[in-house]
C-alpha cells in the first residue's frame, strides 16, 4: 500500500504525503482492515501551521525505521483537526481522561483494532528520555500487547470507553445575577500579569473573550480595574513580537511573558477575533493606536490570506525549513538596507535601536521587530515598506487555504464592525459574506469546510451556525438588508434542530457523538456564540429565540456561576440576558452606543430613533447623542 495522502486536499494531509508510514485518511476502509488483521491503530491529529506536529514529522515519522515498523504493525491515520474537529475534540476529551490536563497537538491516539482507546499523548520524542516514554519503546510495547491478547490492555479499553461515553448532567441549576460581574473581575484580577498584561505565565495567548468581556464590564460599570487589564493587554500586544508590526496581522500565541517571541503561526481566527477586540476598545477607549492594529490586521488579512472573496485558514509558522526566519531580521541585512535607501549613520543605529534590532538579537541571532512604546515615530511608515520588501525576497511560509465556514465568518463579523472607523469594509464584509453562502450552503445543507474550486464535503458542526449566525445578524445590522436575518433565523433553526436538546448542545452528532464545551479556548464556545444568535433573535425576530438561550445558560449555569473565567464568551451572554438589549428601531444610521447590548431593527416608517426593550419601547428623540442618555435612565 502506498501513502494514500497524496489523495486528500488538506494541506496539513498534504504536508504528510511522502512520509514513509502508509498513512490512511479517516476513513471506514482503514478501521475495516485494521480489525481484519487484528493490528493496533495509531491516530495522529494535527493543523497544518503547528510548529510541533513539524518537529514530530521530522523525527520520528520520516525515520525509516520506525515507518517500518508501524507499515508492519500498525494502521495509521492522520487527521486534519481544522477539517474534522468533531474528531479532534472527541480525543482531546480522551486525553482529558486519561492525563487529567488539557491536551494539545500533534495529538497521538493509540487503539486496539477494535477502535477502543488505551493511550492518548501529544508530542512524542522518537527515544524515552525525562521519564517520557519514546515513540519506539511505546509502539513496540503497544503492538506486542495487542498481538498477545493482553487482557489488562483490552479490559483498559473498555473501561476508558465507557467513561468516554458516560455522560454526567450539571448538578444544580444556579439562578445568575449581576453579580456574577463581581466574580469575572475577582478571577481575572486573580491571573492578571500586572507588569504585561494577560492572564497566565508563559506560554500567553490573547484571549480576546475575557478581554472583551472586561470591557463590557467597564462600559457596565465604569470599573477602573477592568479598564486598566484591557488597556495593558492591548498596549502590549501590539507593539511586535506577537503582533507583527511590519506586514500586520497576529501570531498565535507568545512563548514568553512579554508577548515578545511568538509561534510564528498565523491563524485566521485569531487575526478575526483581535480586530474585532481592537476596534471596540477604540471606540471605548479612544487610543488612536487601537485603531491602527485593527485596520493592519484586516488588510493583512485580505491582502495575503484572500482569494475569491474567501479567507484561507493560516499560514505556518516555518519558512525555508526554519521557525520565524521570514518574520525576522540580521542586523547586518538591515542596516545594509536603510544605509542604501540613503539614511545617516547616526539615524541608522537610532532606528535599528527604536526596532529592538541588534547585533546579538532576540530570537536565535535574529531580530523580532518591536516598539517600546505605542507611539510610532515619523520615520515608522517609511521604515515598515523598506523592512516589508527585505522579507519577500524570502519564500513567504506556506498558507493553508483550507475555507471553514466558521473561521470566515468571524472575519466578516470583524470587517462589518470595522467600518464604523473605515466605511469601505462594510462593502468589503458583504462581499466575503455572499461568496461564504454560495460556496457553504448547497442544497440548503450547511457544510464546514472546503477549498476553492471545490465542492464541499464536511457538512456544519454547531460552531459554523453560530459564528455564521452572529455574523448575518452583523450583517443585518451594518446593511438593513432583511434577507440576511431571515438567513439568520434558518442557521438558528437549523443549529437547534441538529444540536440542541433541552439546554445541552452538541458539537456534533453525525458520525461522532461529541457535546459542545463552554469553555472558550483556541476561540470563544460554539455554545456561547449561539447563545448570542439566540438572544439577538429574542430581540429582533421572535420571543421564544430568546427562551432556548434561557434554558441553555439555566443549563450550564452551574459551572459558569463559579468559574466565568473559563466561559467568558457564554458570561457576556448570562450578562446581557439579565440586563437586556435595548432595541433602537430606526431607518437612519446609529454610531456605536456606551451600552454594550444595543441592536439596531431597521424600520422605514419611524424618521428618528425609537427605543425599546425586549418588551416594550420607551423612549423616543430624533437626537442620536440623546441615546446613550436614554438607554442609561432605563437600566436598572
Amino acid at each position: 500500500m502506498s501513502n494514500l495522502l497524496q489523495y486528500e486536499k488538506s494541506a496539513y494531509l498534504q504536508q504528510h504525503k511522502d512520509n514513509p508510514i502508509e498513512w490512511y485518511p479517516w476513513c471506514d476502509e482503514a478501521f475495516k482492515r485494521a480489525m481484519d488483521e487484528k493490528k493496533p491503530i495509531f491516530i495522529s491529529i494535527g493543523y497544518s501551521s503547528c510548529h510541533w506536529c513539524h518537529v514530530m514529522e521530522k523525527e520520528v515519522f520520516e525515520d525509516e525505521k520506525i515507518a517500518e515498523f508501524m507499515n508492519k504493525n500498525f494502521i495509521s491515520i492522520k487527521v486534519d483537526r481544522e477539517e474534522r474537529p468533531d474528531i479532534d475534540k472527541h480525543y482531546q476529551e480522551l486525553y482529558r481522561l486519561l492525563n487529567r490536563r488539557a491536551g494539545g497537538w500533534p495529538t497521538s491516539i493509540f487503539c486496539t483494532p477494535e477502535r477502543k482507546s488505551i493511550f492518548a499523548g501529544t508530542y512524542i520524542p522518537i527515544q524515552s528520555k525525562d521519564r517520557q516514554m519514546g515513540f519506539t519503546e511505546l509502539t513496540k510495547l503497544i503492538s506486542e500487547k495487542v498481538s498477545s491478547n493482553d487482557k489488562k490492555l483490552f479490559e483498559n479499553a473498555d473501561e476508558i470507553e465507557t467513561f468516554l461515553h458516560s455522560y454526567s448532567h450539571p448538578k444544580e441549576a444556579t439562578k445568575l445575577n449581576f453579580t456574577i460581574t463581581q466574580t469575572m473581575l475577582s478571577q481575572c484580577k486573580h491571573n492578571f500579569d500586572n507588569q504585561f498584561g494577560g492572564f497566565s505565565e508563559q506560554p500567553k495567548f490573547p484571549q480576546t473573550s475575557t478581554l472583551t468581556a472586561l470591557s463590557n464590564i467597564y462600559l457596565l460599570t465604569d470599573d477602573s480595574s477592568a479598564k486598566e487589564m484591557v488597556t495593558k493587554t492591548l498596549l502590549a500586544m501590539q507593539r511586535g513580537g506577537l503582533h507583527d508590526i511590519i506586514d500586520g496581522g497576529f501570531c498565535r500565541y507568545s512563548v514568553d511573558k512579554e508577548w515578545l517571541v511568538p509561534h510564528f503561526e498565523k491563524m485566521g481566527y485569531d487575526n478575526a477575533l483581535l480586530c474585532s477586540l481592537y476596534t471596540k476598545a477604540y471606540h471605548i477607549f479612544n487610543i488612536d493606536s487601537f485603531r491602527q492594529t485593527a485596520l493592519s490586521s484586516a488588510e493583512f488579512m485580505l491582502y495575503y490570506m484572500s482569494e475569491k472573496s474567501l479567507f484561507y485558514s493560516a499560514s505556518d509558522a516555518d519558512s525555508d525549513g526554519t521557525e520565524g526566519y521570514y518574520f525576522t531580521y540580521r542586523y547586518d541585512e538591515a542596516y545594509s538596507l536603510l544605509q542604501d535607501s540613503g539614511f545617516q549613520i547616526d539615524k541608522i543605529k537610532q532606528i535599528l535601536s527604536t526596532l529592538n534590532i541588534s547585533e546579538n538579537g532576540n530570537f536565535d541571532r535574529r531580530s523580532i521587530v518591536r516598539l517600546d512604546t505605542a507611539k510610532r515615530p515619523e520615520w515608522f511608515e517609511e521604515v515598515k515598506s523598506l523592512l516589508s520588501s527585505l522579507r519577500k525576497q524570502n519564500s513567504y511560509p506556506p498558507i493553508d487555504k483550507k475555507i471553514q465556514t466558521s473561521w470566515n465568518a468571524m472575519m466578516i463579523k470583524a470587517l462589518f464592525e470595522l467600518s464604523d472607523i473605515t466605511p469601505k469594509y462594510c462593502h468589503i464584509a458583504t462581499e466575503h459574506l455572499d461568496a461564504l453562502l454560495k460556496t457553504m450552503i448547497v442544497e440548503d445543507t450547511l457544510y464546514h469546510s472546503t477549498h476553492i474550486g471545490s465542492a464541499p464535503q464536511i457538512e456544519a458542526f454547531l460552531e459554523d451556525y453560530a459564528y455564521l449566525g452572529i455574523a448575518l445578524i452583523c450583517a443585518y445590522q451594518y446593511t438593513n438588508n432583511e434577507i440576511y436575518l431571515i438567513e439568520a433565523q434558518k442557521v438558528a433553526n437549523g443549529a437547534l434542530e441538529k444540536f440542541y436538546d433541552r439546554g445541552l448542545w452538541y458539537f456534533s452528532r453525525a458520525e461522532l457523538e461529541v457535546r459542545a464545551d463552554t469553555a472558550d479556548s483556541s476561540y470563544p464556545s460554539s455554545i456561547g456564540v449561539v447563545t448570542d444568535l439566540l438572544l439577538s433573535l429574542g430581540s429582533l425576530v421572535d420571543e421564544k429565540y430568546r427562551h432556548f438561550a434561557f434554558k441553555t445558560l439555566q443549563y450550564y449555569s452551574y459551572d459558569l456561576a463559579r468559574k466565568p473565567i473559563h466561559a467568558p464568551y457564554l458570561f457576556n451572554q448570562a450578562v446581557r440576558f439579565i440586563k437586556e438589549d435595548r432595541i433602537i428601531k430606526t431607518k437612519l444610521s446609529l454610531k456605536r452606543t456606551h451600552y454594550p447590548f444595543v441592536l439596531k431593527k431597521y424600520d422605514e416608517t419611524i424618521d428618528g430613533y425609537l427605543i425599546c426593550g425586549n418588551k416594550s419601547c420607551f423612549a423616543s428623540t430624533s437626537n442620536p447623542d440623546k441615546i446613550d442618555l436614554l438607554i442609561k435612565e432605563s437600566i436598572d
